[in-house]
């Protein structure tokens, strides 16, 4: 289990690294490209690896990391019974959506992002909504207490509030995705919202409401109770691709979408990483009790 930990944690810390060094590189390296190409061999040589694979690697990484922590701390069956309806579903959104329009409008994936499945979509787009969407569901649940106190009301409020988590985050990525420096997919015709069809986020909460429901109901019969140390890395990966996506859209002059998931989202998420308990979570151990029978010797001395 150690090693599972130090693998764990060294997979965050490479997805914030590389998040940290991706909003770098597409601030000041890209718009400075021919500038680092003329200096030397090597700075073009790393422009062209951080541009080719940099967005898979941190998706990667993400991934990785969040998928370990929910095999240690949820266990192998809640772990699968979250991520392939996330991952499935999401894949079935997508490649419906860049076939037909629906449910998030019309649009197309430019490259940067992996291979695309289908020739529509890249490999790591599902697997994102996948980490960062448990890490909003899980933030969700815990911070409303669902396992303490289940009931109907709570389930479904745990799964609204982690779509509109998930959604929030969006309001942040989706400028900064398309109209950036260096854009991973385009809009054929840019919607009201700076750019965005108000349908993309209606989409976006109605996909990951879904999975999120289905992974609610294969988890009805586990007990899931997490203390708030334990949500430190859900925290932790909302909060960085927040911040990576805030930064390019607050660059790209988009500050309104960042302010409304700063509101609708970051606030919520913290809070309620504040409102969940602090108390160990209890876990039932069976206790064995070993009787050894000592024979009785009986010694005669002669």
């Amino acid at each position: 289990m150690r090693q599972l930990v130090i693998a764990e944690r060294v997979c965050l810390i490479g997805h914030i690294v590389s998040k940290a060094f991706g909003l770098v590189g597409m601030l000041l390296v890209v718009p400075n490209a021919e500038i680092i190409f003329n200096l030397s061999q090597v700075g073009e040589t790393a422009i062209q690896l951080s541009m080719a694979g940099g967005g898979v690697v941190d998706i990667i990484l993400g991934t990785v990391a969040v998928s370990i922590y929910a095999y240690r701390t949820l266990g192998l069956g809640n772990w699968l019974a979250f991520m392939l309806p996330a991952v499935f579903i999401s894949l079935g959104s997508e490649l419906l959506g860049t076939s037909t329009g629906f449910p998030f409008g019309d649009y197309s994936y430019l490259s940067g992002l992996g291979y695309k499945i289908g020739g529509l979509v890249p490999f790591t787009i599902p697997l994102s909504w996948f980490y960062v969407g448990l890490s909003s569901y899980l933030i969700a649940r815990t911070g409303l207490k669902v396992a303490q106190k289940p009931s109907w009301g709570r389930h479904i409020a745990s799964i609204a509030v982690g779509a509109l988590l998930f959604t929030c985050w969006d309001f942040a990525l989706e400028p900064a995705m398309s109209q950036s420096s260096l854009p991973f997919w385009y809009w054929e015709q840019p919607g009201a919202f700076f750019g965005t069809p108000y349908q993309n986020y209606a989409g976006w909460f109605g996909t990951s409401a879904l999975f999120m429901s289905v992974a609610g109901l294969l988890w009805r019969n586990a007990s899931i109770k997490l203390e708030r140390s334990q949500l430190n890395l859900p925290l932790v990966v909302y909060l960085t691709n927040f911040a990576f996506a805030a930064g390019l859209s607050l660059a790209a002059g988009f500050s309104i979408p960042v302010l409304l998931g700063l509101l609708l989202g970051v606030t919520p998420a913290v809070a309620l990483w504040l409102m969940s308990s602090t108390t160990p979570a209890q876990v039932a151990v069976e206790s064995v009790s070993k009787e050894v029978s000592v024979a009785k010797v009986e010694v005669a001395l002669k």
